[in-house]
């Protein structure tokens, strides 16, 4: 074989494979949107085929005869082509050791998951649920096992989604958070609550879906290759590739502020991967880095910017506009305060910025405890509200409200949590780094996202996932990651907010 004839082949595999991923992503999309709720058999059917071809192109005799020839042959291929064969080649090892029929069946059990969730979140029917639950942890756990026989499990889970994480790390990363935050919570807790009356009444789902729209627009946000639909939890697809792109969110009648903030959210996870370099299209390189990095733009975009007291000034004058008898006689600096009001609550994704890592605490040590054979998945309701009201103060009124309030683990996505909290800590050194010469405040305030983003995208989006999560913030941050700068910035911002 020739390296010229190589890499073409190299190309056309991730072609085929993007192929699928867009078929794939698109039945998972329809379904979780605007598809009808009783057809979850036939996409589950679907699925398991698709699954199944994928699972034959990625481990079969030509795709590992192909990698091994471009290992053999690094030095005469570019630092892109290298990157690829290393990431395809990390697929190939870890699904080689699975036995096909048992991936199948997995693929299958999310899809069917996925949809007895939604129906057993709308009945709080913990029950309906437990079986494919317990189903997937212990797939996770033998999966794990296969591919990493003499590794914990969750620590496995972790380090997979991204390399360098490890529960060594998370629990040294969640120490510094309780030991800044927890007294932070209670300075708080002793002072007279914000008011938030404003942001809480009665908000038609037609209004809130016109502010979601017109902030995607002030995002820079490229509605001809990105959608936003309506689903029960919030989430971001690229489909296939950058340049199909799926936004969600989710309406709350009671307030605006949830799916306000879900957009932003969600949008910065769609112009991570809508804005890397055109060229990775349809490669492994495309859509950006999972988990923490990806999460870092997420909240950067949810918290850094869209809860800056800058921003919340801009934006004031569409919120009047849209609601005039709730906001008509109270000031930007009454919502700025209101959408940042410090109270715990039983939702993580409502969650102020401050108490956000205590509903992370709970998935995490949730997780490690069910893959470590501690905690069944039949005790996991009682853990959880356990948890919530010693951690947070919380007594959660039914399971609705608490173990099944997220999606991550009927998409089988365990070790996800962590994601957020270390996204938002990266966050808070990229915008350090990013005021050296981007003047942040003046931007937020006139609403001009532009200079942001351009920073982002030299610094973090163009680059896909060229480098791993731990090259790209060292070459960011000039040094290490230092998750003091996040709690600084917590205590900064809510010191002012609170007057502590």
């Amino acid at each position: 074989m020739e390296i010229r004839e190589a890499t073409e082949r190299l190309m056309e595999l991730q072609s085929r494979l993007s192929a699928y991923q867009h078929a794939m992503g698109i039945i998972k999309y329809d379904g979780v949107t605007t598809g009808p709720k009783g057809v979850a058999a036939n996409r589950a059917h679907t699925l398991a085929i698709l699954s199944a071809d994928q699972y034959a192109l990625m481990t079969g005799p030509d795709t590992k005869e192909l990698l091994a020839f471009l290992e053999e042959h690094a030095g005469e291929l570019t630092r892109e082509q290298n990157r690829m064969v290393f990431l395809l080649g990390k697929d190939l090892k870890f699904m080689d050791r699975i036995p096909q029929d048992e991936w199948v069946a997995y693929r299958r059990l999310l899809t069917q998951a996925d949809d007895v969730w939604h129906r057993a979140k709308a009945e709080n029917d913990f029950a309906a649920f437990e079986p494919l639950l317990k189903e997937m942890f212990e797939t996770k756990v033998k999966f794990a096992g296969y591919a990493a026989p003499d590794e914990d499990p969750f620590n496995f889970w972790l380090n997979h989604s991204e390399e360098g994480t490890t529960t060594e790390l998370c629990d040294r990363f969640f120490d510094v958070l309780r030991e800044r935050l927890v007294p932070l919570i209670k300075k708080i807790g002793e002072k007279p609550q914000v008011d938030n009356s404003m942001v809480r009444g009665d908000f038609p789902a037609e209004k809130q879906r016109e502010l979601g729209l017109w902030l995607m627009d002030i995002f820079g946000i490229d509605k001809e290759h990105c959608g936003l639909e309506e689903t029960e939890h919030p989430f971001t697809s690229t489909l296939g590739s950058h340049f199909d792109t799926r936004m969600t969110t989710n309406y709350h009648r009671e307030s605006f502020t949830p799916s306000m903030f879900s957009v932003m959210h969600e949008g910065g996870h769609a112009l991570y991967g809508m804005n890397c370099n055109p060229d990775y299209a349809y490669t492994v390189l495309d859509g950006g880095l999972p988990l923490g990095m990806h999460e870092s733009q997420s909240r950067f975009m949810e918290n850094y910017v869209g809860r800056s007291r800058g921003f919340i000034r801009f934006l004031f004058p569409k919120l009047q506009e849209l609601y005039p008898e709730k906001l008509g006689s109270c000031t930007a600096e009454d919502v700025y305060r209101a959408v940042n009001r410090v109270q715990a609550g039983w939702s993580r994704i409502e969650a102020d910025e401050v108490t956000y890592a205590l509903h992370i605490m709970v998935r995490y040590e949730l997780e490690r405890d069910v893959l470590a054979g501690k905690l069944a998945v039949h005790d996991l309701p009682a853990a959880w509200n356990a948890k919530y009201k010693e951690y947070l103060g919380v007594d959660v009124q039914d399971d609705t409200h608490g173990v099944l309030q997220d999606s991550h683990w009927c998409d089988g996505l365990v070790g996800y949590f962590p994601s957020y909290s270390l996204g938002s800590a990266y966050g808070a050194q990229f915008l350090k780094k990013m005021k050296e010469t981007v003047d942040f405040d003046a931007c937020v305030e006139r609403g001009d996202v532009a200079p942001i983003k351009a920073w982002l995208k030299e610094n973090i989006w163009q680059y896909g996932k060229l480098y791993d999560a731990q090259e790209l913030r060292t070459r960011i941050f000039g040094g290490p990651f230092d998750p003091t700068v996040f709690t600084d910035y917590l205590e900064a911002k809510f010191t002012d907010i609170y007057g502590l």
